[in-house]
């Protein structure tokens, strides 16, 4: 029978502080790394995380603080990644304990940049992780919401049945709902491209097209998804469950959504850097639209969408031009 052991938390930020506050309930002792002493100072003796999620407290007995990688990695059996994509190699390029051993779950949603590789696959080409011992964890879940308690559902991939439903027994509660699925390409590739989409949903409503054409560009884009999915990873798989289509829909429509901002902002006039300046935090579709256009240029999936918002983005194609073409292509 397979036991998680101890856990420990790989990052800061909200969704990292929401997925503690998760385990925390459960284990009643967390590791947790965190890059800098000073914000470890502070959550010490405020008790709570003093950049994300202010409103939840922990007991911060129950938490073993370290900057040191290394001694996360040695000290617990578990490891929740759930840093940003773009800075998940700096992170591990300190680390010299091995990770063969380890059960590697990663809440990490994007590719590792310039390698274009999914976090399953990054673990087990660099790592030697075995597949058996990576899953994933799907939405759809935004931090705030899962930090207020409110009912949320999240799906835990793995190769192994076994291990997924042992860890959705820690993430379960009264507000937390799960399931197991074996999909883990499909779940981190979709986490990647509802954030595309997100942003392609942001730009539309900067540009004040309404609730009518947001309902199209949605529908579009799980079916853009779904052939996607279909071409890098053939599965008998339901693009309409929750962590699909469900994950789409609140990163495409929710105001938490940092991507729809993002994309709010383009929509609206600003560059890229301002936007990326003004908001302070990590826009990932950003990211993961170069990724995701330089891996479908080996697949050539018909991408419109994707292609929009990477015009926009990288070629700096005028938003009203580009998504004026979208919506001749959409039907």
């Amino acid at each position: 029978m397979f036991n998680c052991g101890k856990i420990a938390i790989v990052g800061g930020g909200s969704w990292a502080t929401a997925i503690a506050k998760i385990v925390v309930r459960h284990t009643h002792h967390i590791g947790w790394y965190m890059r800098r002493d000073d914000r470890i100072d502070d959550f010490k003796r405020l008790g709570h995380n003093p950049a994300y999620l202010m409103s939840v407290h922990f007991d911060v007995d129950e938490i073993y603080f370290s900057s040191d990688i290394n001694k996360i990695v040695e000290n617990y059996d578990t490891l929740v990644f759930v840093t940003p994509s773009p800075y998940l190699k700096s992170h591990l390029k300190k680390l010299k304990t091995r990770l063969h051993d380890k059960f590697v779950v990663t809440a990490i949603k994007g590719l590792i940049s310039e390698d274009n590789l999914l976090c399953s696959e990054f673990f087990h080409q660099v790592y030697d992780v075995p597949y058996a011992n990576i899953a994933c964890i799907g939405g759809p879940s935004h931090a705030e919401e899962v930090a207020l308690e409110r009912l949320s559902y999240l799906t835990v991939g793995c190769a192994d049945k076994e291990k997924a439903k042992t860890f959705t027994e820690i993430l379960s509660s009264d507000f937390i709902k799960t399931k197991t699925s074996q999909d883990v390409v499909g779940i981190e590739y979709s986490s990647v491209l509802k954030n595309v989409y997100a942003i392609a949903a942001g730009i539309c409503s900067g540009l004040k097209y309404g609730d009518n054409f947001q309902a199209v560009l949605m529908a579009n884009a799980v079916q853009e998804m779904a052939r996607f999915l279909s071409a890098v990873h053939p599965l008998e798989r339901n693009v309409y469950d929750s962590v699909y289509l469900g994950d789409l829909l609140v990163t495409g429509y929710s105001n938490f959504s940092r991507n729809r901002t993002f994309g709010t902002m383009i929509g609206k006039g600003y560059s890229v850097k301002s936007a990326q300046i003004e908001m302070e935090m990590i826009a990932e579709g950003y990211f993961g639209t170069k990724c995701m256009k330089e891996t479908n240029r080996h697949l050539h999936v018909n991408m419109p969408i994707l292609d929009a918002v990477y015009n926009i983005l990288y070629e700096k194609i005028s938003p009203q031009v580009e998504i004026k073409l979208l919506t001749d292509s959409f039907r």
